[in-house]
Formats: structure tokens, C-alpha cells, sequence
């Protein structure tokens, strides 16, 4: 029984090999692949090798390769038809019946594939030709190689409506084979069909078998109407599941683990001529579903690069349309733009492949594009107009259809219209917020430099809401706008605000709890180790809640009155090195000043001043 070719890609799809393998053989990942002992071989090392993105399995030992059905085959001793009934039967699928007309439907599609091929051939031949000097020139001038033409099979359509129309005829296909390929143009209002393709430089199309299955052609003269033009949608060829250079990617995809869309077929080559095989390109249509799961059965987050002017941001925003429904756990895509006014070919030539690997090397995730481009399409000044962004971002997330994507893409946009809202809407980047900081404080340089000894003050302001959260919650408004002179503090208060975003309880153990998983156990012991003095009760965590108030906002007072005065000293210490004749006196007054508000004098004291008259204002502000 011969099956048609379109149903067994159907079931490899439905079943990854790891499935079915894992049925008789007992796997563990080891990066993008799976091992185990061979099914084939009495071992006791693991040889065994299964590669879901490439859909086949490889014993090292035996040397035996193949997909799902032969391992089927192999290890169960079934035939083929055996093998496609089990698999199928697996993979929910109905065997189709195998009907005479069935039998002609294949033996028909074999032979447009058969067509396709001469014809490539044809075009292959034209491009050497007499009539092909001017393709070759413009080939020439996109700085290809031989080599890169060859790889390709570029070609030539001779300016002519019947030239490859009577070569194929004298190869025996017939009018109705060529139109069907969608070699021909043919119609009820056409009496003669002709040839489609015209003094173009000719872009074969592979399917993932490497068999030509349909052409691009770009024109030659300047006055045609169509620059691009693709074959039509035939038997062979559905443009929106496809991708160009798919075939080649898909192994470099793999070794790299990365692919990079870019828009089109001159894209994919000048890459490849730089030396980037994992480019691939959609077939002059926007990013399709199929498409990005067609990316996706190579690489877990394909990234998408688009030219850097407004309509490379259109063509991105469709594309966050468009997968906003699909995302799954671990699947996504990312973002990289070319500097204005340059296609990859342009940055290649000018700049070499560093300069592509730079530009991807510097994407953005999903999150960020959705978020820039909600929060970059209106002013969000009001309260009404605030809440139809919130509107707007839930109606997005509210599209994607896995629930555990949902609720994390529902989390974070909520952690970023927080701190939107907390600082004010024209105060923040549409692609950062502090909860991203916090989230890889692990690698980031501020978490890694704790700078000089933390200054008591600051210390205490912290060590204060460690033990008593509840303050968190009444002044965070106005904890967003401290700064800190120790880099650890000003990450730690960042860390805590953002237990407010996090809805973390405001327990002193869920508290601490959140911050030792965030690894922050170092940070907390510096406070601690800073914290000299032991004569402030409002620190204590038995405390009375107006005591905790009382004392901590007296040392907010020093904290803020005192980052005054050094700003103040900093500035009239720059006038007295210009040579302002006010400036040494007003340099001795902000000296004299600072030290009466030097910390530790007024913590050995003991002495509990009464607060600064504008520093109460602020404290006892409406919130």
C-alpha cells in the first residue's frame, strides 16, 4: 500500500520521536537531545541518540538511523503499512483508504515534482546562457559567489512568454501539468496560457525534502509591475506554511541553536554569503501561524529581524498579533531591528557578519514589544485614559490561548502598570520596569558591586521595613523617589517595593523567604553587619506600631535632609573651583549644616529631633 506523503508528514508531526522511542527505551534529555541504551546492542554506555527537531534517532554503536517508522520497524518487526497504521492510530489519525484514484493522485504529483525540477534545470541552464548575461550581472553585483549560486540553483527566465512552455512540452508534460505546477498562465479568458516567469532572476523553493516545489522570481526591468513575483498556490506549494531556506536552516538551526527570519529571499542569500546559514524567510507574505510553528519545530524562540524604519515596526506589531494565540510554555519569539535605512545585505557588506551577529545579539523578548507598543500609542496622563491601557493589555493577553502563558504574561503586565502608575506615566521606558531588574539581579553588575561600607542610615531605613513590611504598603509612593548612596541598598529598597508588585504577603517571613530566593541573603547581612548601634527599639520587631513610625521617620528625615546638603555641597564645591567669590562661604555653611546632621552623632545621643517642617509635609502627604 503506497501512502501519500502529505499523511506520513502528518503523523511525524502529531509524534515527536522521543515519544514513540520512549515507549521501549528509557530516555534522559542532555541539552536539545535525548540518550539512552541502545535498543539495538546489549551496552551498558548510553550510544542512543534521539533528535525531535530533526525527527530521527542514531545508535552509535550499531549504526542504525532512521524516524518513527523505522524504529517500528526495527525493534517490533513490523512492515511499513504495520508501522503508518500503529503510528497513525497513535496520533489520532484515520488511515486513508487507498483507493485507484488515490494511486492516480500520487502517481500525478510525482509528476509535477518531476516537472519542477526540469524546469529548474532550464533556468539553471538559462542564467550560463547568452540571454542570461544581464541576470548574471545583477547576480554579480549583489557580491555572490559561484558557489552561493550554485547552492541555491538560481537561474534565469528568458523574456519570452513560450520558451519554457516548449520545453517542456518537448520533455512530455502536458498544458495541463505546467498550469497545475503554476508554470503557465492559463484562465477561461486566456486562449493561450504562456509562461509566468520573464526576464527574472529565478529563486527556486525547496520543502524540507530538498525537492523544488515552486519559484520566486525578481524582475530584471525596472518598469514591470511586480518587483517579487511567487508562484501561485498549486497542488506543491502553499506559501503561508513554508519557509525559504527551511531545508538548509533547519541542520544549522540545530547546531547553532538559533534561527533568525528575516523578509526575503536576497536577505537569505547575503547571509549565507557572509557565513549565516540560519536565516530563513517567509514567501512574500506576513509571518503566517504555520509559519512560526514551522520556526518553532527548530528552535524554542526563533528571533525576527525586521529593517529599523516604520515599517519594520508595523511588520513586528503584526507579528505579536499573530503569536500572541500561539505562545506555549517555553515557545516564543524575539525581536532584533537593523539600523535604519539598511537591509542585511547592506550591513554585511559595509560592516561584515559581526555587525548581523550585533544586531542579533540585542533582541527583545514578546513581552517588550507588546508592552512598548500599547504603552507608545497614547498619553496616559488621566485615570481614564490610564484605564483603557489596562483594558487594551488585557484584552491582548486575554488572546493567548495556554493558560499558564496567560497568567504569567497577565503577572508581568500587571508588575509594569504598577510601576508605571508609581512613577508616573511620562517617568518610565516602555521596555524596562525594576521588576525586570529584579528578576536577574543574579547577573546584574548593581547587585554584584556593593561599593563602600553601607552608611547606618541607610541601613536602618531598610533593616526597619525588613522587620516591620507594613510600612511598605503606606509610603511606597514616596519610598519610589529615595535614593540611596550604597548601590546594595538602592537594590534592596527596589527589591522590597517590588514585593508590593509581586502581591508577596507583607509578612516579616514571607518577606524574608522571597528575598532569599531571589538570592539577596548576602545583601540583608551587610545591613546587618552595618548596624553598629543597638539603642533603636523601632527596629525590634515586638516594637509598638506608632514607636516603629515614630523613630523610622526620623531617620528618613536625616536621610533626606542630609542627600540635600552633600547635592548642595557637591554644587558649591563646583562654584568654588570656578572661582565664585560667595561660593567658600556658602561651602562653610553647608559643611556646618551636614555635620549637625551627621548620623551617627545624633544616633549615640539617643536624641530624637523634631522633624524637618517640609520633610513632615512630605511624609504626611495624602497617599
Amino acid at each position: 500500500m503506497r501512502f501519500n506523503s502529505s499523511f506520513l508528514d502528518e503523523i511525524r508531526s502529531r509524534l515527536p520521536v522521543s515519544q514513540v522511542v520512549a515507549q521501549r527505551v528509557k530516555l534522559k534529555r542532555q541539552g536539545r537531545e535525548f540518550t539512552g541504551l541502545s535498543p539495538f546492542k546489549d551496552e551498558k554506555t548510553p550510544s542512543f541518540t534521539v533528535n525531535d527537531q530533526k525527527a530521527f534517532y542514531h545508535c552509535f554503536a550499531s549504526g542504525e538511523h532512521g524516524d518513527i517508522f523505522t524504529f517500528l520497524m526495527k525493534t517490533e518487526g513490523l512492515s511499513f503499512p504495520e508501522a503508518v497504521e500503529k503510528l497513525a492510530a497513535e496520533a489520532g489519525l484515520e488511515m486513508p483508504r487507498q483507493t485507484p484514484q488515490m494511486v492516480e493522485e500520487e502517481r500525478s504529483r510525482d509528476r509535477l515534482i518531476d516537472l519542477m525540477e526540469t524546469a529548474c534545470r532550464y533556468f539553471e541552464e538559462a542564467l550560463t546562457g547568452e540571454g542570461g548575461k544581464i541576470a548574471a550581472r545583477y547576480i554579480k553585483g549583489r557580491g555572490l559567489s559561484s558557489a552561493t549560486v550554485s547552492a541555491f540553483r538560481l537561474g534565469y527566465a528568458p523574456n519570452s512568454k513560450t520558451a519554457l512552455k516548449s520545453f517542456l512540452k518537448d520533455k512530455g508534460y502536458t498544458e495541463d501539468e505546467m498550469a497545475r505546477s503554476g508554470m503557465v498562465i492559463h484562465g477561461d479568458d486566456i486562449p493561450v496560457p504562456y509562461d509566468r516567469f520573464r526576464h527574472r532572476v529565478i529563486f527556486p523553493i525547496l520543502d524540507l525534502k530538498g525537492r523544488v516545489i515552486a519559484f520566486g522570481g525578481r524582475a530584471l526591468d525596472d518598469n514591470q509591475p511586480a518587483k517579487y513575483l511567487n508562484s501561485p498556490e498549486t497542488e506543491l506549494f502553499h506559501k503561508g506554511a513554508l519557509l525559504y531556506n527551511a531545508k538548509r536552516a533547519r541542520q544549522a538551526a540545530y547546531e547553532t541553536q538559533s534561527l533568525i527570519a528575516v523578509e526575503g529571499y536576497m536577505d537569505v542569500i547575503a547571509l549565507f554569503e557572509a557565513g549565516i546559514v540560519n536565516v530563513v524567510a517567509p514567501l512574500g507574505t506576513a509571518l503566517t501561524p504555520n509559519q512560526i510553528s514551522a520556526m518553532w519545530r527548530m528552535t524554542d524562540e526563533p528571533i525576527l529581524c525586521f529593517d529599523g524604519d516604520s515599517a519594520g515596526q508595523k511588520a513586528a506589531a503584526r507579528a505579536v498579533d499573530t503569536v500572541l494565540p500561539l505562545l506555549q510554555p517555553g515557545r516564543s519569539l524575539r525581536f532584533a531591528f537593523l539600523p535604519p535605512g539598511m537591509d542585511p545585505d547592506d550591513l554585511v557588506r559595509a560592516q561584515g557578519a559581526e555587525a548581523f551577529h550585533a544586531v542579533t545579539g540585542a533582541t527583545k523578548p514578546l513581552v517588550d514589544m507588546l508592552w512598548q507598543r500599547e504603552w507608545d500609542a497614547g498619553d496616559w496622563s488621566t485615570p481614564e485614559r490610564r484605564a483603557r491601557l489596562e483594558q487594551n493589555l488585557r484584552d491582548k493577553t486575554a488572546e493567548i490561548a495556554d493558560n499558564s502563558v496567560k497568567s504569567r504574561y497577565d503577572q508581568e503586565i500587571r508588575d509594569r502598570l504598577f510601576h508605571a502608575w508609581r512613577k508616573g506615566p511620562n517617568k518610565i521606558s516602555g521596555n524596562m520596569s525594576r521588576i525586570m531588574q529584579t528578576s536577574s539581579l543574579k547577573s546584574s553588575p548593581l547587585a554584584a558591586r556593593n561599593g563602600a561600607q553601607m552608611p547606618v542610615r541607610e541601613a536602618l531605613i531598610l533593616q526597619t521595613l525588613l522587620v516591620h513590611p507594613w510600612l511598605l504598603e503606606d509610603n511606597a509612593e514616596f519610598l519610589a523617589t529615595i535614593r540611596f548612596e550604597n548601590s546594595t541598598a538602592e537594590t534592596l529598597m527596589g527589591a522590597l517595593l517590588d514585593c508590593l508588585a509581586l502581591q508577596v504577603p507583607l509578612d516579616r517571613r514571607a518577606i524574608h523567604d522571597h528575598l532569599k530566593g531571589l538570592d539577596f541573603d548576602a545583601n540583608i547581612a551587610t545591613i546587618e553587619n552595618a548596624i553598629t548601634h543597638r539603642g533603636d527599639g523601632f527596629t525590634d520587631p515586638d516594637t509598638e506600631r506608632e514607636e516603629v513610625e515614630k523613630g523610622w521617620r526620623h531617620i528618613l528625615e536625616i536621610h533626606i535632609k542630609g542627600t540635600e546638603l552633600k547635592r548642595e555641597l557637591k554644587a558649591s564645591e563646583k562654584d568654588l573651583a570656578e572661582g565664585s567669590e560667595q561660593a567658600l562661604e556658602r561651602v562653610r555653611n553647608i559643611q556646618s549644616e551636614l555635620h549637625r546632621y551627621e548620623f551617627d552623632q545624633s544616633m549615640e545621643s539617643g536624641q530624637r529631633k523634631q522633624l524637618d517642617p517640609s520633610v513632615h509635609r512630605i511624609l504626611n502627604s495624602p497617599r
